[in-house]
């Protein structure tokens, strides 16, 4: 229920000069009350009237969250001594601010603000520190009326501060002729908020600045659906239905943008019969680039075919492994080749052709590096390999970011400091998007070996692109397809089941299997209690791990089994409160010591360290991914820190106000499982959309399953997963920019 409530701030406890976000005591009536919220600038001894709701923390108590706020500026001379005391004005510390009291007393704030140059009244107060102490009181006043202003147009409070930390006084100006400039300039502001705002400052419906920005949102959508360009007669007819405007104006901010070099246009292949296609100018370049640069690297190497094939044989031999003849064709062509593709399915024998190319290149004395997109793909090909594999990000020794343009990250090893390898060999490529496929090859010098290895029926990359399968379809690189399952592999009934999937035939659920179960259910909340039951009690001791390690995989993020809903269940009786367990409320999220959790967008500069004996530093980096998952090992209430652990031991301290880009992850959608691979898979299954319930959704959930999968839910489910061959088609153009080229 919406309360209100008026006093004076007290004592402020926490505030994140980022986001504003600050906690303080009020004194109100007599009593103190804990507030929480997002202020442009409070400050010690203000007065405020507030509007919020009540609510109740596990350790915290009490709190009031505010949602709306008006400063009163401290009337009384006891009130502005506190107030200035407390650095509301930098300078002025607490010996000054008595000075100024003593001397001015109620009259000091005004004094302070119109009339500056009479603080040299007071002694120790010289011109200069008289006008910077005016100009500094100006500045707070002036934010005080940007939040006021910024209010009426329907703006939060968080993001009125970052719009006034973007552009200070200039707001009056950028709201009056182009609102739109904030969804390109600040992060958080879309398409639709600026159209609000613009709405309610009285921009036309037709503005060339409201057309220009719809278009590049429509285009930025595209890109978040995976795509690199979208078919002309597509982008207008988006656009058009978003802006409510006819098409012919929607097409003249269309030429404009390219004219401006902010699209780019190009006639498209058989895909699009030749229609025109629209790309944002960076995704374009980005595709054209990547294809140079693989060009530069293909071609033969001066090595020949028979040699390399007389040896293997004998390192085979002595290995005592027996190649099939595409495994042996696999490894002759990576030595022979500039780039060479590898693709196959579980059990087709992917990681032994990996480990023979290493095998062959260690005894040229080549130097090779092995590298995947995430840091549980990256563990997996260490412990298959026997060799130090990192992820892409750290192999590439990521540095820092454009902080306007989050995704040009930059990267120490690039065009010129190229990585010192003679072969580098990565792994899950289908995970792999455009931006991160460019970094790398522009990070390969001609003269080194690039070998891509992946499983091309996988869910494609969560960023633009279609890497592997445009590579492929270009034709113009060395590639192997690993089709035989080989015996051993062929007595799992995950790897036959994740065949028969790709394939759309039908798999029996009749357990007869030792490492593939299906529990017949028709209730959500019984599935649920199943699943804690097996991850607490049951499947631990069959798949010798532990209870965190086992995943639960899911279609959707709504509904009854949707992510969200199992997270705040599994949570509860897997990792329940505890007075030993630290924990801490930010949203409608609790994290508590001893959760798993995940990352869910790049923050490239968060920073993080892997501990060595005695907790000392033995490697440190940056760089959080887009579902990395970690455990919670410490909250720190003092610091405003939680410490989480992540793959391949890495340890990072989170501050409070990076939380929103953290989940729990006791369940995860399927597609966020790419490259991962866990003891046991729970996949509750009980219906959902046709989009999302798809045949190659259900092959990449069964193949994350390393030694046990246990299908909860509907038969029928299961089936017409299998018959839905549907599949998001994604608008990429790789193996076009490389045809292009040749």
């Amino acid at each position: 229920m919406h309360e209100n409530v008026s006093g004076v701030i007290e004592h402020i406890i926490f505030r994140n000069k980022e986001n504003g976000y600050t906690v303080f005591t009020l004194r109100a009536d007599g009593e103190e009350l804990t507030c929480v919220g997002f202020f442009a600038d409070i400050q010690e001894g203000s007065g405020i009237d507030a509007g919020g709701t009540y609510t109740e923390h596990f350790s915290y108590g009490t709190q009031f969250r505010i949602e709306s706020y008006t400063i009163r500026e401290p009337e009384s001379a006891e009130a502005i001594e506190t107030y200035l005391a407390s650095g509301a004005v930098k300078g002025i510390g607490k010996v000054l601010a008595g000075r100024i009291v003593k001397h001015f007393g109620e009259d000091a704030l005004r004094i302070m603000e119109e009339e500056p140059e009479r603080l040299q009244e007071i002694k120790g107060i010289s011109p200069g520190k008289a006008r910077e102490i005016g100009a500094r009181t100006a500045e707070q006043a002036g934010m005080r009326r940007a939040m006021m202003f910024l209010e009426g147009y329907g703006i939060t409070l968080k993001m009125s501060i970052r719009i006034y930390k973007e552009y200070g006084e200039d707001i009056y100006t950028i709201l009056k002729e182009n609102p739109y400039r904030m969804a390109e300039d600040i992060d958080g502001i879309g398409f639709l908020t600026a159209d609000r705002i613009a709405a309610r400052a009285g921009i036309e419906a037709e503005s060339e600045y409201r057309l220009r920005s719809g278009i590049l949102y429509v285009l930025s959508l595209a890109g978040s659906e995976g795509n690199v360009y979208l078919p002309e007669d597509e982008l207008l007819m988006r656009a058009s239905r978003l802006l409510g405007v006819e098409e012919p104006p929607v097409e003249r901010a269309l030429a404009s943008l390219v004219f401006d070099h902010r699209v780019v246009t190009k006639n498209g292949g058989e895909d699009q019969d030749g229609g025109r296609i629209v790309y944002y100018s960076h995704f374009y370049y980005l595709e054209l680039n990547a294809a140079r640069k693989l060009l530069d690297l293909s071609g033969s190497m001066n090595v020949s075919e028979e040699a390399v094939a007389g040896k293997v044989d004998r390192l085979s031999g002595l290995s005592g492994i027996t190649l099939e003849e595409e495994q042996k064709k696999a490894v002759i062509l990576s030595a022979v080749s500039g780039v060479m593709i590898l693709t196959g399915g579980p059990g087709t024998g992917k990681t032994t052709t990996i480990n023979e190319m290493i095998r062959y290149f260690r005894s040229e004395h080549a130097s090779v590096l092995l590298a995947a997109p995430t840091g549980r793909a990256a563990k997996r090909m260490t412990e298959t390999t026997g060799y130090e594999a990192s992820t892409i990000h750290r192999m590439l020794e990521i540095s820092s970011v454009n902080d306007e343009e989050m995704e040009h990250v930059r990267f120490e090893r690039n065009e010129e400091n190229p990585l010192e390898a003679d072969v580098v060999i990565i792994d899950e490529m289908s995970m792999v998007d455009i931006s991160l496929f460019h970094s790398l090859v522009s990070a390969v010098a001609p003269g080194t070996r690039l070998i891509l290895v992946g499983d091309v029926n996988q869910l494609p990359s969560v960023g633009p692109g279609s890497v592997l399968r445009d590579l492929l379809k270009s034709e113009a690189f060395p590639s192997v397809s690993l089709k035989k399952i080989f015996r051993q592999a062929a007595s799992s009934d995950i790897v036959v089941n994740a065949h028969r999937i790709h394939n759309g035939e039908q798999i029996a659920l009749d357990n007869k299997s030792r490492d593939f179960f299906f529990l017949r259910r028709n209730d959500a909340n019984r599935i649920i209690s199943n699943i804690i039951e097996l991850i607490r009690d049951k499947l631990p001791s069959y798949v010798k791990a532990e209870p965190f390690d086992i995943q639960v995989l899911t279609p959707m993020r709504k509904g009854s089994l949707g992510v969200e809903r199992l997270n705040v269940i599994l949570q509860e009786y897997l990792n329940p409160p505890s007075r030993s367990k630290t924990e801490l409320a930010h949203g409608d999220r609790i994290f508590r010591v001893g959760d798993k959790v995940m990352q869910t967008k790049n923050n490239y500069q968060l920073g993080w360290e892997i501990r060595g004996k005695f907790g000392i530093p033995s490697e440190i980096g940056s760089g959080i991914f887009n579902g990395d998952m970690g455990i919670i090992r410490n909250i720190d209430e003092f610091a405003k820190l939680i410490e989480i652990e992540f793959d391949e031991n890495r340890i990072a301290d989170y501050p409070y106000s990076s939380l929103d880009d953290l989940e729990h992850a006791y369940a995860v959608t399927i597609h966020k499982s790419q490259g991962s691979e866990y003891p046991a898979v729970i996949l509750p299954l009980l219906g959902g959309p046709k989009m999302l319930m798809t045949r190659n959704l259900l092959y990449t959930a069964v193949t994350r399953a390393k030694s046990c999968v246990v299908i909860l839910g509907s038969e029928e489910a299961v089936r017409d997963m299998i018959r839905n061959e549907t599949e998001l088609k994604r608008c990429t153009s790789l193996d076009l920019r490389v045809k292009e080229l040749m």
